[in-house]
């Protein structure tokens, strides 16, 4: 055991690094100009590698859209992405017949296992405004028993997350919003069945933390042997155990001893994450990720051959009207909807 919460502290890179049983963390931000009638950027696109654009050009990128900024029809197999947006707009569409309209605090857990395609595009709906895109995407991995689970499409609304908010003794706020992992009698929704983060001895945590100005909290200790980093994304200056950090460093944490975070004097925003670590191997190749190359070699043949059910939808980069509100339909059908709000 270690008598040190810090075991090390890293700048960030892209994407940011992770420990297992996470593969890797995207961290977008992208200040998109107002939209135009076809809901892309209503703004020049000369200059860009269209296609393939992650210039970052005038804050913003297309990435692999077109017409509308995003990633169109792609392939996963054998790990879950959780996707937390805290600004903007994401139009999910998948092979399972499944989609949604999500964003503004929203998180979508999708189970990807023996295969999915899906796309995940970024609608630009105010046409007389700015349209910041602000999100997480996780990479979490699977055991290689549950690699080959049916794919799974979860909705975690912003209005059912659990957000807790403590004070310190001067009255300074600290949220926690907790998107997998509970803290203390404070329980997060349901994962999906064949998650990681399903079995709670297993002691995965996603929490997105925002502290006011010189807030005060103590992140509690958790149990040993879990892998813990906290990523500090946003703010001025922040104190974690007793070291004076800027934004954009990742810091390696001791799971069994708490943690003092001292804000400065501006609002700061940080990520966990944690888990116990999966401790088998992995072998990735782009959207795939297996425990070894035969593996890897199968998900490819399995994907010519099958497309993993095919796409159900009239385009690649699939997006829903100007007027529809945030959704989700499952793939046996059922409709959440909740609205723009």
């Amino acid at each position: 055991m270690t008598d040190t919460a810090l075991i090390s502290v890293s700048a960030l890179s892209v994407p940011w690094q992770t420990a297992d049983p996470f593969l890797f963390c995207m961290y977008h931000e992208d200040f998109y100009p107002p939209g135009n009638e076809d809901m892309g950027p209503d703004a020049s696109l000369q200059g860009r590698q269209i296609g393939n654009d992650f210039s970052g050009r005038d804050g913003w990128r297309m990435y692999h859209g077109d017409l509308v900024p995003g990633f169109p029809a792609h392939p996963h197999r054998g790990f879950e992405t959780v996707t937390v947006v805290r600004r903007g707009l994401v139009d999910h569409a998948d092979s399972l017949g499944a989609a949604g309209r999500y964003g503004g605090g929203d998180t979508q857990w999708l189970t990807t296992g023996r295969g999915v395609q899906h796309s995940e595009m970024f609608p630009l709906l105010p046409a007389g405004q700015d349209n910041t895109l602000e999100l997480f995407q996780i990479w979490l991995n699977l055991p290689g028993a549950g690699k080959m689970a049916e794919p799974h499409f979860a909705m975690f609304w912003k209005e059912a997350i659990p957000k807790v908010q403590t004070a310190d003794a001067a009255g300074k706020v600290t949220e926690i919003e907790i998107i997998a992992g509970a803290l203390g009698t404070h329980r997060p929704l349901p994962p999906p069945p064949a998650s990681w983060a399903a079995n709670p001895a297993n002691d995965v945590a996603i929490w997105v933390i925002r502290m006011a100005p010189h807030a005060q909290w103590t992140l509690p200790a958790t149990q040993q042997g879990s892998n813990r980093s906290l990523y500090y994304y946003k703010g001025a200056t922040l104190r974690i155990a007793g070291e004076d950090l800027t934004p954009m460093h990742r810091i390696e944490l001791a799971p069994e001893l708490g943690v003092p975070l001292v804000n400065g004097g501006t609002e700061s925003f940080l990520l966990l994450l944690q888990g116990r670590p999966i401790n088998e191997p992995v072998a990735q190749y782009g959207p795939f990720v297996m425990t070894d190359r035969s593996e890897l070699q199968q998900a490819f043949v399995d994907y010519q051959q099958t497309q993993f059910g095919g796409w159900p939808w009239p385009r690649r980069d699939q997006v829903f009207p100007r007027t529809q509100g945030r959704f989700a339909r499952h793939a046996d059908g059922h409709t959440e909807e909740k609205g723009l709000g």
